[in-house]
């Protein structure tokens, strides 16, 4: 039977989860309706809209149900930009890091070479922290310009936790909208949305043990991005559409369930993680743990085999029925040194020797164990396999 270390990727529906959404689909009612079934429905849609933002320490109303982590993403950037600069032309200035997910990367890159944005990176300590000298520096370069700044709350490939609080004390200086990723945070790491100080936060349910194709974007009262979709005037106006009540309600009993669990099953990963990387040194006494002394999400061990390449050790360790990976999900079977790495200031062969592994509620030491052991075994493997 394989071993799923890959909880960052996805993570296996939980009960109360399962629970939930079986009993909405049961249900008939568009929540928009005034009718009896659109009212039955409408109170789960509206139930869950309570949990979701009690989870994350935000108001009711301020929780958009979307699809997802992606197009939370994808709205933020886009909509805080272009409201932004429809309000001030000047304003075409976005800050991010190097280290982001592709759906923060990829939206910002688009906005620069189809819509006059101009994109400025913030550099990176060696251990993936960010470097808050500089980000001070780019604020106050470009302060008058800025549309809006996009920064991770706990990065995905490596689980660095960036300082989201001390990133929105600078921004708010100067009255500059803060956007956050917050997709490997929830559920991993105490996040408040109302004591963070940012404008909008993404968050996607089947990373705490939700169906896939579910999430929320939250973003703050006194802000309207412009919206993506247009119709019914549905979530704000936000996003329009039919609301999707049974997959809001299934994740809304998910994310309840792992803040809840947060402190403790922490304490566990972590002491599953620190044991498992003691043990990796010993394998192999030249393993690099990116994330350095950083502070990191529990959940997260991140590491480099030099001499090897990640989709021989993927592949290997596949075969000994261990499943990890290199990095996001998203970009697998993408070729190539891992961005995060690169951004971080590794060379693009140590970048390309990396692998993941995520914890989570499933995982246990025999688990850790039967992955200890097959990495002893792959591992000359591995370094024979790589070209000189």
């Amino acid at each position: 039977m394989s071993v799923f270390l890959d909880h960052a990727s996805t993570s296996g529906l939980r009960d109360s989860a399962r629970l939930a959404l079986s009993a909405a689909l049961e249900l008939v009612g568009n929540p928009s309706s005034v009718h009896s079934h659109g009212r039955t429905t409408r109170e789960l849609l509206e139930a869950a809209r309570d949990q979701i933002a009690e989870a994350c320490g935000a108001n009711r109303s301020e929780i958009i149900f979307n699809a997802g982590g992606t197009e939370g993403d994808n709205h933020a950037i886009k909509g805080i930009y272009w409201k932004q600069n429809q309000q001030d032309p000047t304003r075409r200035v976005i800050i991010t890091s190097p280290t982001e997910h592709h759906a923060v990367l990829d939206p910002v890159s688009w906005l620069a070479a189809n819509q006059g944005a101009e994109v400025h990176y913030v550099k990176l300590l060696r251990n993936g922290m960010l470097d808050f000298a500089d980000l001070e520096r780019l604020i106050d370069q470009h302060s008058s310009q800025i549309a809006l700044i996009s920064l991770m709350w706990v990065n995905n490939e490596t689980g660095v936790i960036t300082d989201i609080p001390r990133v929105t004390e600078l921004a708010s200086k100067h009255s500059i909208p803060v956007h956050s990723d917050a997709v490997a945070a929830l559920g991993h790491v105490p996040i408040n949305f109302a004591e963070s100080g940012l404008t909008a936060m993404s968050l996607s349910g089947h990373k705490v043990g939700a169906p896939i194709g579910v999430g929320a974007l939250v973003v703050a009262r006194s802000a309207k991005p412009a919206s993506l979709v247009h119709g019914g005037g549905q979530e704000r106006s936000l996003r329009s559409g039919t609301m999707n009540y049974p997959l809001a309600v299934s994740f809304a009993a998910a994310a309840a369930e792992s803040t809840e669990q947060l402190v403790s099953e922490m304490q566990r990963l972590r002491s599953l993680r620190d044991y498992l990387e003691v043990k990796v040194e010993k394998i192999v006494p030249s393993v690099i743990f990116t994330s350095g002394q950083a502070i990191r999400a529990d959940y997260n061990s991140h590491m480099i085999f030099p001499g090897t390449q990640s989709d021989a050790l993927l592949f290997l360790l596949d075969q000994e029925g261990i499943c990890v990976s290199a990095g996001s999900a998203c970009q697998a079977g993408v070729l190539g040194p891992s961005h995060v790495l690169t951004g971080m200031g590794y060379s693009p062969e140590l970048a390309s020797a990396c692998i993941r592994v995520t914890l989570g509620v499933t995982s246990t030491k025999a688990d850790v164990e039967k992955f200890l052991v097959a990495l002893a075994k792959i591992y000359p493997i591995a370094l024979q396999a790589t070209p000189a």
